[in-house]
């Protein structure tokens, strides 16, 4: 195969998207997850009530990720952390095949905003169903995308994608959000041509789209249709209709958009969230600076997931999704611009294919591929992950627990909820962890109040029989239980154990 400029930039590109995605993935909720696929696998069903939990134990528990929590289970069995880093990363880079499919212009305008992209979601990467969210969302602007501008129509994918996605992670959604967000646009664009069309010839009509972003009302009622087929599909999983109301019941509980950090509005003062903001500002600046008119699509697309990105960290991923190829297509078409005044002017070429300029091509890949390699192996390397781990996670905790056994029930920090879960099951139930669809929005308040060690938290530590503590260090319920005459029993830069002490 020849390797051409063209080629040896896309290639370089997406090795290098593999090698910043390839990193330690596992977060504090990865383990509740792997906990999930081992029970689906052991028990061959899917359950519906809480298992994990002695606070929650038989509640209903409707939660769509199971088809992710098995094979991650399965890899991290079979491979350890290398298996969910490697499908992490391999989740990552096909997402990004589909955005880079759907740009424009020049391949270093398209390596460019790529990687600025890939910078901008970084945030999300982790080794959760979420991420396989992050690759459907992206097939799914691919395929709108393939309808809207260059008439392919291949709109029958969406509603098998949206019943996978259902049986996936509560993330589909975001599917329903593209398609609405496509739909108004699609509705203005048709009005503001009727309208135009009317006042420039003295009646209404609408004239064909061509593509231009735009399908005309036949298109419109294509993408209706397609919605309300989607709708359908994500009712084939075993909770059934039900399913369809999972996102509106997690967005509505209060404790999860005031307390934890991913629901919250990003901090930018952190390095990893400002890529988002150079996303944004790069796709108005090229909005702004090319004489093409924006399509209305495009700009609601934009907007529309630039502000739920605002509302909370866990969406700013989608903007590295939906920004991209309006980015080169203006920016495309703004160099088309320049070139047509400065015609004695040439561009360099992607394509140059001479025998010496291939030779120097693969010399670069290879190094470049022999480098990423580097990077990758060390993530790969279950020490390095494990390290991670006990840096954030009650890893000590926990291993004391199961060496000295003391008695239960537990109280646990929250974000430790799913380690130990992982951890200590079935032998210490956990009181509270990563699920906020399982608790209530009364419950987590409740644990908010016990977690501060506010007055009469030990009331409600009484009411759940709790026995063991396992808490941050220095936390301040640490300081209450300490004040309070419980025992601390181990303790550690990142967590404490205290037992209750009867007399």
């Amino acid at each position: 195969m020849k390797l051409t400029t063209s080629r040896l930039i896309t290639t370089i590109t997406f090795v290098g998207v593999f090698a910043m995605a390839t990193r330690v993935s596992a977060d504090t909720d990865t383990w509740w997850h792997l906990r999930a696929g081992q029970w689906i696998l052991e028990h061959r069903a899917v359950p519906l009530t809480d298992p994990f939990s002695h606070t929650r134990a038989g509640a209903d528990w409707k939660y769509p990720g199971w088809l992710v929590e098995v094979p991650m289970y399965w890899l991290f069995a079979n491979f350890s952390y290398a298996g969910l880093n490697l499908f992490t990363a391999v989740c990552v880079t096909l997402t990004f095949v589909f955005v880079h499919r759907s740009c424009e212009g020049h391949p270093f305008l398209k390596a460019f905003t790529l990687v600025l992209a890939a910078a901008a979601s970084g945030v999300y990467w982790a080794a959760r169903p979420h991420i396989v969210s992050f690759l459907l969302a992206g097939a799914f602007a691919y395929i709108l995308h393939l309808y809207r501008w260059r008439g392919v129509n291949r709109l029958w994918a969406l509603p098998p994608l949206m019943a996978l996605w259902a049986n996936a992670h509560g993330g589909f959604a975001i599917g329903f959000i593209f398609i609405a967000l496509t739909l108004a646009g699609q509705a203005l664009a048709l009005v503001w041509r009727v309208l135009t069309a009317g006042r420039a010839q003295g009646e209404p009509s609408v004239p064909s789209a061509g593509h231009t972003g735009d399908v005309g009302l036949p298109g419109l009622a294509w993408l209706a249709g397609i919605g309300l087929a989607c709708a359908v599909a994500v009712m084939l999983n075993p909770s059934g209709p039900a399913m369809l109301l999972y996102p509106f019941k997690t967005v509505s509980i209060g404790v999860l958009r005031d307390f934890i950090q991913e629901w919250q509005t990003p901090d930018f003062h952190r390095r990893e969230a400002q890529p988002f903001l150079w996303l944004l500002f790069a796709t108005l600046a090229a909005i702004g600076l090319s004489r093409r008119r924006v399509n209305l699509t495009d700009l609601l697309l934009v907007t529309g997931v630039a502000y739920l990105g605002f509302l909370a960290g866990r969406n700013v991923a989608l903007l590295a999704i939906v920004a991209p190829p309006v980015v080169t297509r203006h920016v495309a078409a703004g160099w088309a611009d320049i070139r047509e005044r400065l015609p004695a002017w040439t561009a360099p070429s992607a394509e140059i294919a001479d025998q010496r300029a291939i030779v120097v091509n693969w010399i670069l890949l290879s190094v470049v591929t022999l480098a990423a390699l580097l990077k990758v192996l060390i993530p790969l390397q279950p020490s390095v992950n494990e390290a991670e781990i006990a840096r954030t996670l009650p890893v000590g905790a926990a291993d004391y627990v199961r060496r000295v056994r003391p008695p239960g029930p537990l109280f646990n920090a929250y974000n430790f909820g799913a380690y130990l879960a992982w951890a200590l099951y079935p032998d210490y139930p956990v009181y509270v962890d990563g699920r906020t669809d399982l608790y209530d929005d009364a419950f987590l308040r409740e644990y908010l109040h016990i977690s501060l060690g506010r007055p009469g938290y030990q009331a409600a530590l009484d009411k759940y029989g709790v026995n063991l503590v396992i808490v941050e260090s220095n936390s301040l319920l640490s300081d209450a239980l300490t004040r309070d005459g419980w025992l601390a029993v181990y303790s550690d830069p990142v967590a404490a154990v205290y037992r209750r002490v009867t007399p």
